[in-house]
């Protein structure tokens, strides 16, 4: 049973699974400091000094709260939309860089060619049968050679 785990483990598409998810978590984290490090500071200056960071709406209207991490710390509850919105353009822009890098792979792969067939149609009734076959089993038609 361990040999055939061993096996399993090191056949190329289980490694290149382990390997595409340590990336990606990598590449996760880039993306996020991106958008919170450098993209919404950017969009919020622009629309007039907003912190999407700090965006709530305080669901319990008698704890006054001034940020999100007061609201944390004190259990209050809210709706986080801000993060949510940095959450959603974080997905948006790693679906576009996986979009751009399978694009990429796929015109790098050679079309695969069309198997050959194996059936052709009768000429009497134009029912699908093999290829070596003399007499069509549905209407019993010969076939020409």
């Amino acid at each position: 049973m361990l040999s055939e785990f061993k096996k399993f483990i090191m056949r190329g598409s289980v490694l290149d699974l382990a390997i595409g998810v340590i990336i990606g978590a990598a590449f996760g984290k880039i993306v996020a400091s991106l958008v919170n490090d450098v993209l919404m500071p950017v969009i919020g200056l622009a629309m007039g000094k907003v912190d999407f960071a700090n965006l709530f709406i305080n669901l319990d209207r008698s704890k006054a709260v001034e940020t999100l991490a007061d609201a944390k710390k004190l259990k209050v509850p809210v709706l986080a939309y801000g993060v949510f919105l940095n959450t959603i353009i974080e997905f948006l822009i790693v679906a576009f860089v996986i979009f751009i890098i399978v694009k990429q792979v796929n015109r790098f792969k050679k079309p695969e060619e069309a198997p050959a067939p194996t059936t052709k149609d009768c000429p009497e009734c134009c029912t699908a049968i093999p290829l070596a076959a003399k007499r069509c089993p549905a209407c019993t038609s010969a076939l020409p050679a």
